[in-house]
């Protein structure tokens, strides 16, 4: 199977927003919404979003899942807002997310009525489990390393890393935040990702357009295989581990680290400091 997809770049995070289908059924799912944010003002804003329901409603699609990748840190997720528009739809994400709330709440002190369960998710997935959305066939491979909830989904030929992979002239996650292993990510994609066929379709969570490069989100196994800049097929694991460690040492946290994991872990609610 080859499904539709149709990608959504917001500039100010640099983040993709998937949206994929059956051609034939119109039956979709939507990865990794974006709720915009605006850290000046702390104001939220839904320009990302309507762009996904727009699309979606100009397609006459209809929406099963809103599925995330993992807690990301760097924007705030649409995931629960998007179900106003599409009720129907449930929400899911890895089952390891309690890990990584629970390393947040102890780094940011977060008080004890905030609780993983009052996001209100539909489903949190296990490693490999396999799941429809209408025709469509899906299934998890749970990713770690950059989080220990990291998730990639595989829909047809077709795989959406999240953070795991980048753009191959962009390399790999960060592995740096509570929780994260460069080990684990290692193993995640050379045990895992680039295990599969070598024209598998590969859609990556973020694209920094280095050099200034145009946008680009579809790579291949292939081309990650031979010419991911942190980890080709053939990069040995501690050469991979002492490249992570080193340059995570000198990366500043994402711009909007705190709102974005107060919001995305903390039941959608702004954490007052």
């Amino acid at each position: 199977m080859n499904p539709q997809v149709h990608a959504i770049f917001d500039p100010a995070s640099s983040t993709l927003t998937y949206v994929v289908w059956d051609a034939a059924t119109l039956d979709a799912v939507v990865i990794d919404p974006v709720h915009d944010f605006d850290p000046a003002t702390q104001m939220l804003s839904e320009t990302s979003m309507k762009k996904v329901v727009q699309f979606v409603d100009t397609m006459k699609l209809r929406v099963h899942w809103i599925l995330e990748t993992h807690a990301h840190a760097d924007h705030l997720s649409a995931g629960r807002a998007l179900k106003r528009a599409w009720p129907q739809a449930l929400w899911g994400m890895s089952n390891k997310m309690a890990l990584v709330f629970e390393n947040f709440r102890k780094a940011f002190h977060w008080p004890k009525d905030v609780r993983l369960e009052s996001l209100g998710v539909g489903r949190w997935f296990g490693d490999g489990e396999e799941f429809t959305a209408g025709s469509l066939r899906l299934q998890t491979i749970h990713t770690p390393g950059h989080t220990p909830a990291c998730m990639t989904f595989k829909i047809g030929d077709s795989l959406f890393t999240g953070d795991a992979l980048f753009m191959p002239d962009s390399g790999t996650g960060r592995c740096d935040f509570p929780g994260g292993s460069a080990s684990e990510l290692y193993d995640s994609i050379w045990g895992k990702l680039y295990a599969y066929p070598e024209n598998y379709r590969v859609y990556v969570g973020h694209d920094y357009q280095p050099g200034g490069r145009p946008l680009r989100f579809q790579t291949t196994v292939g081309e990650q295989k031979n010419g991911n800049i942190h980890l080709k097929a053939s990069t040995a694991k501690q050469e991979f581990l002492d490249f992570r460690t080193k340059r995570d040492a000198t990366l500043t946290p994402p711009r909007l680290l705190n709102p974005s994991l107060d919001w995305n872990l903390g039941a959608h609610q702004l954490v007052k400091p």
